[in-house]
């Protein structure tokens, strides 16, 4: 995809979210340094993204899924509100294709958490229409040179991208500030991404290695750059579920309490585990 990189255009993330505060700049008491616009910042997973410019995560195009009829999930349970005896018209398909709205098949806020800042434009519990991303991608295409858009859009429209979910997460304490997002297109090119991701981010000394995520070997973790002083600290998990790329951000006061992080990314790919989705 050489052909199709845009030398000096902005990551995906970095195109709503201001930068990060300097290194080493202390953050009140217990609290992240953190803001709604760079929550879900430009690194791990969305870095693999840049190679195609901005396009895998600002807009959003109808694509048609020929799949075998769906099967409906059960109803959620646990940190999920009260069951209910009505299945849940959300879930996986049996070829690992998601059915229903992102925001239901997002993990639910757990016991411990209330919905976190806004995440850029988008708010903080929020899918994104074809309508709104598509826009949206034509305003930032214009950043692109103009020999490269046609190139991008191309590849933008063999994604056959379809929807992205958001949602964010506070520690009742405000220490650990967490977002998830739901990126769905299609299916071998999510798993490429997850894949070049790993290989980004465990190759070239650039990141600090995460931790593992237990039952999810197709997933990865790593911590962003950081001299050991630094008071705020950041990781990021990614992870393919089928026609689903599914990042987690962290952003928190140093040391993250990683086992706390790496659970609820456990329980949101536990929650799009096919067939049918569970908490």
């Amino acid at each position: 995809m050489s052909d199709s990189t845009v030398t000096g255009a902005t990551a995906p993330e970095q195109v709503h979210e201001a930068a990060p505060a300097p290194a080493g700049q202390p953050a009140p008491a217990g609290q992240p340094a953190t803001t709604g616009r760079r929550l879900l910042r430009a690194t791990g997973a969305t870095v693999a993204a840049a190679l195609v410019g901005v396009v895998i995560g600002i807009g959003v195009i109808e694509t048609r899924y020929d799949d075998p009829a769906p099967v409906i999930a059960a109803a959620p349970t646990a940190v999920a509100p009260a069951p209910s005896a009505t299945p849940t018209p959300f879930g996986a398909k049996s070829n690992g294709n998601h059915f229903g709205s992102l925001r239901d098949l997002l993990l639910p806020v757990p016991a411990g958490y209330a919905l976190g800042p806004d995440e850029g434009g988008y708010g903080n519990d929020a899918e994104l229409s074809a309508d709104q991303l598509s826009a949206e991608l034509d305003d930032d295409l214009q950043q692109i040179p103009k020999e490269k858009r046609e190139k991008l859009r191309q590849y933008w429209e063999g994604l056959h991208v379809k929807a992205t979910g958001v949602r964010t997460y506070k520690e009742r304490g405000n220490s650990l500030v967490i977002g998830l997002k739901l990126r769905q297109f299609n299916q071998q090119e999510v798993q490429k991404l997850n894949e070049y991701t790993a290989v980004f981010t465990g190759d070239t000394g650039l990141f600090r290695i995460g931790p593992e995520v237990p039952g999810h070997p197709e997933a990865h973790c790593y911590l962003m750059p950081a001299p050991p002083s630094a008071p705020i600290d950041y990781l990021e998990c990614s992870a393919a579920e089928g026609d689903l790329l599914v990042i987690m951000s962290a952003e928190g006061v140093a040391p993250l309490p990683k086992d706390k992080i790496v659970t609820l990314f456990t329980q949101q790919l536990d929650r799009l585990a096919s067939p049918g989705a569970s908490v």
